[in-house]
C-alpha cells in the first residue's frame, strides 16, 4: 500500500547493480628505445585525467631526449601530468640526476606510476608524487638533492587540450623551472581535436604574457593518428609538436 510518508519512497530510485559498467582494468603498452631495449609501462584502467593512454607525445619527447642525451643529464627533472611517465624513465635512463615523475593525486594512478618504475631496471633516481596543477609545488621541490633549488628541466606531454587549465599549467612551470641560462620546460603535443588547434596554442601565448620564451623546436609525423576513430585533419592528428620553454637572459640567475 502506498506510505503515508511522501518521502519514503523506498528503493524505488536505485540504481541496479549492473547500471554502470564496470571500470576496465589495468592494461599494458610497450615502447622501444633507440637503444633496442624495450620498456613496458603499464595503465590505469580508466581515468578522468586520461592517464590511461600512453600518448604520442610522451614517445616522441623521449626520442628527442635519446637524440641528445645531454638534455636531461646529469639534471633534475620534472614530469607533469605524467600518466604511464615514459620521459621520465628515458631521463632517468639517461643519467638525469633526479626524476620527479607527478600526476593527479589519485592513489592508483601514483600506484601505477611507482609500479612503472620499480619495474625499470635503471631508473633508481627517478619518484612518483601527486600533484594538482597550479598547487603548492613544495613536495614536489622537497625531492630535489639542494633545498629551496628549482628544476631544470620540465616535461609537459599532450596537456595543451585542456584548455582550462593553461593558466595554472603555466603557473606551475612559473614556480617550479629552476632560473638558469639552460633549463627548459618540453611542451610536446597533438591537436587531437583539429579544429580547436588555435586554443591548444593559446597556451604559449600566455607563457609569452608571463615573460618566457618559445621556441618551436619539432614536428613529427607519426605513422598513424592515435585514436583509429577521432574526427577531422588526418595530418593534424598524426602530428607532434614540440616546443622548448626558457626564461629570457634578464630573469636568469648570474
Amino acid at each position: 500500500m502506498p506510505s503515508d510518508n511522501e518521502d519514503d519512497v523506498g528503493d524505488m530510485f536505485a540504481e541496479p547493480e549492473d547500471y554502470y559498467p564496470p571500470t576496465p582494468p589495468p592494461t599494458s603498452v610497450t615502447h622501444t628505445l633507440a637503444s633496442g631495449r624495450t620498456l613496458t609501462l603499464h595503465l590505469v584502467g580508466y581515468s578522468a585525467t586520461e592517464a590511461h593512454h600512453l600518448w604520442n607525445g610522451s614517445r616522441v619527447v623521449s626520442d628527442y631526449f635519446e637524440a641528445l642525451p645531454a638534455r636531461v643529464a646529469s639534471r633534475t627533472v620534472l614530469e607533469i601530468g605524467a600518466g604511464a611517465g615514459l620521459p621520465s624513465l628515458t631521463a632517468g635512463l639517461l643519467g638525469a640526476r633526479r626524476v620527479v615523475m607527478s600526476d593527479y593525486h589519485d592513489v592508483e594512478i601514483v600506484q601505477t606510476m611507482q609500479k612503472n618504475i620499480d619495474v625499470c631496471e635503471g631508473a633508481d633516481e627517478v619518484v612518483a608524487k601527486g600533484y594538482v596543477w597550479g598547487a603548492d609545488p613544495a613536495p614536489l621541490l622537497a625531492e630535489l638533492p639542494e633545498p629551496e633549488a628549482k628544476f631544470d628541466v620540465l616535461i609537459l606531454a599532450d596537456l595543451l587540450f585542456r584548455h582550462s587549465e593553461h593558466e595554472t599549467l603555466v603557473k606551475t612551470i612559473e614556480m617550479t623551472l629552476s632560473k638558469k641560462r639552460e633549463s627548459r620546460a618540453y611542451v610536446f603535443f597533438t591537436s587531437y581535436r583539429p579544429w580547436l588547434r588555435h586554443k591548444d596554442l593559446v597556451f604559449f601565448d600566455v607563457a609569452r604574457e608571463k615573460g618566457f620564451l618559445v621556441e618551436q623546436v619539432i614536428d613529427r609525423k607519426m605513422e598513424k593518428k592515435l585514436f583509429e576513430n577521432d574526427p577531422g585533419d588526418e595530418e593534424v592528428l598524426k602530428t607532434v609538436s614540440g616546443y622548448e620553454l626558457r626564461w629570457p637572459e634578464s630573469e636568469c640567475e648570474l
